[in-house]
């Protein structure tokens, strides 16, 4: 069988190191490997590949992909290859789901943090050499997730990963999900429908988008949803920029409707320097790295390769994707 390894970016970090494919070329002897760094590349491999790992592919190159059978992605998200073409066909997806979920967890705590200890301020002063305690004690006063009211949008394995920790500190934690019957874990006192998420709003003081990006979450954070939260309520995005109206929410903070925001992801990325977002004093932004683990690309071909030995073995593969659903 063939397999291509097309995972690359020009952000180095998100490029699989060769060493991991060596690995599996060791790992499995019996199927060829052929590794891609370019579009160009990809375009004329995949189109003998049986398989493919990789995070991202066009519809021109699933067009000329003969005899493609499954892909699996290094990354949860695999919106962008779920085109048409791809949900009617017979080729299997699989994703990585899972494998972030307390590195982003911890990545969320951290946005929470900074803005409810007003270390943000603390760091700008701090470049100023400037004693700040007046400011940090003015109002709006600092807080503690001890106490505040949690609403997490999407209880997946990050979600939950989220609500584990914030129930452990002492917050109290409402989901929204899909499927509220389903078994809500002890630390979630109550799961919502997405229906439910306008009424839920204005009892947040942490909001916590954790959806996967498909049609029916894009963008379902808004002006009317913005305009419902708290106005001392944060929000915090580490899913997908499409899941925000980017401008509805630069709106909200500039106004003072919402108390801050912590951004890991964005609608367009890199974000443009002429965003609004960088300059506003109640914005963190981190540049899409709250997924990235010390070992990632061990954990992401560990993964990876428990797949290629199941789907050898004809076994249910890991984290298979609802295409219907997208995710």
């Amino acid at each position: 069988m063939t397999i291509l390894v097309a995972i690359y970016s020009q952000v180095s970090a998100w490029n699989i190191p060769e060493t991991h494919v060596t690995r599996l070329r060791r790992e499995f002897p019996h199927h060829s490997f052929v590794f891609a760094r370019t579009d160009d590349e990809v375009s004329r491999l995949i189109a003998t590949a049986d398989a493919a790992f990789m995070a991202e592919m066009t519809r021109d190159q699933f067009c000329v992909a003969r005899s493609l059978r499954w892909i699996h992605s290094p990354a949860a998200g695999i919106g962008g290859m779920l085109f048409p073409e791809v949900r009617e066909s017979m080729i299997v997806l699989s994703n990585s789901r899972g494998m972030s979920a307390d590195v982003i967890a911890e990545h969320v705590l951290a946005l929470v943090l900074v803005q409810f200890r007003k270390l943000q301020l603390a760091m700008r002063r701090q470049l100023d050499r400037v004693w700040s305690q007046d400011e940090m004690f003015a109002p709006p006063p600092t807080r503690t997730i001890a106490g505040a009211a949690v609403l997490i949008v999407g209880l997946g394995s990050i979600g939950a990963a989220v609500a584990r920790r914030c129930a452990a500190l002492g917050a109290t934690v409402t989901g929204v999900r899909r499927h509220p019957e389903r078994d809500t874990p002890d630390f979630v006192v109550r799961a919502v429908p997405p229906t439910a998420l306008l009424e839920q709003l204005p009892h947040a003081d942490i909001v916590v988008i954790a959806a996967p990006h498909t049609s029916e979450t894009k963008q379902m954070i808004g002006a009317r949803e913005l305009s419902a939260m708290k106005k001392d309520a944060i929000l915090i995005n580490v899913s997908r920029g499409k899941l925000v109206d980017e401008s509805a929410l630069v709106e909200a903070l500039s106004s003072n409707m919402i108390g801050g925001a912590g951004l890991d992801v964005f609608d367009q990325e890199p974000l443009d320097p002429a965003s609004p977002l960088w300059s506003l004093p109640n914005v963190i932004i981190t540049p899409h790295t709250s997924g990235f683990r010390p070992d990632h690309w061990d954990a992401a071909t560990d993964l990876f390769a428990e797949n290629l030995r199941r789907f050898d073995e004809g076994q249910p593969l890991l984290n298979v994707v609802d295409k219907d659903a997208g995710y």
